[in-house]
């Protein structure tokens, strides 16, 4: 049976091995898949592991996208543009190509949303990895003005310059920001440990949309704060994990399966709903 991974660290809370078992059983696909946590020093030599002993392909989270962009032996084009990996195929001809998902995982979530991307007014919180996986997708959307904001100021500046040539992409600090903006992502980490970024309330109105990478089985420091303050429509990453993971195991398996009911088995499993 053909194998498959998440390698992680810490991995143990992840969701993807449910969310895999459910897309292979919607397509018929024989795999199993399962949980990684190797020793932060000691991902190299597992994946090089994994794949000796016939894996077929991973995806890998933090803290090791970075270091499996450079493990590979060829890149996607948007995993090029992200500087991370996310998944991993091995191919028939025994290259390990890597890719990056996460980006087109958002796009796909906030489609299914009904956010409208094109012509819009973007804010995007952080300038981090999950930051620099989103941006690629979400300029090919054609939005008016892409605005990244971030504590380290030099940080956004320096990723606004290397994706202005895929569109309107400018870097501010947060007490520049002006508004309206039509779409807010929160791409820092800063819901896990139940903090803020420093966003001004007067940011917040009733059309805006809100949508924060981070989920759990209730809303998130963030998304809690913008319901405080007026917006009416906010979204979690979970819809994010499970498109960026449906793009992954199209990418493996040459099948595109279906999201809405693994989506929804999730949000049970999480006790959500």
């Amino acid at each position: 049976m053909d194998r498959y991974l998440v390698f992680g660290h810490p991995v143990r809370h992840s969701k993807s091995p449910f969310i895999h078992t459910l897309f292979a059983r919607q397509t018929q696909q024989e795999l199993e898949y399962g949980l990684a946590e190797p020793a932060i020093d000691e991902f190299a030599h597992a994946l090089r592991t994994f794949f000796d002993q016939g894996g077929k392909g991973c995806n890998v989270t933090v803290p090791f996208k970075e270091q499996a962009f450079t493990m590979v032996d060829c890149l996607s084009p948007r995993a090029k543009r992200a500087g991370a990996v996310n998944t991993i195929k091995l191919t028939d001809d025994g290259v390990l190509l890597g890719d990056n998902t996460d980006g087109a995982g958002l796009v796909a979530d906030l489609k299914s949303h009904g956010v409208t991307l094109a012509d819009s007014r973007l804010l995007l919180l952080g300038a981090g990895g999950a930051a620099r996986g989103a941006l690629a997708p979400l300029l090919a959307e054609l939005p008016s003005e892409l605005v990244i904001a971030n504590r380290t100021h030099t940080k956004a500046q320096q990723l606004a310059a290397e994706f202005h040539d895929l569109g309107p992409v400018i870097a501010q600090t947060y007490e520049q920001l002006a508004g309206p903006f039509d779409l807010v992502i929160n791409s820092t980490s800063a819901s896990l440990q139940g903090e803020l970024p420093p966003l001004a309330p007067a940011l917040i109105h009733t059309d805006i949309a809100i949508y924060d990478m981070m989920y759990g089985a209730s809303d998130t420091a963030f998304i809690s704060w913008a319901k405080q303050h007026g917006a009416r429509q906010t979204m979690d990453g979970l819809g994010m994990l499970v498109e960026q993971a449906a793009e992954a195991f199209t990418v493996w398996r040459g099948i595109r399966p279906g999201t809405k009911q693994v989506l929804r088995e999730l949000k049970r499993n999480l006790g959500a709903i």
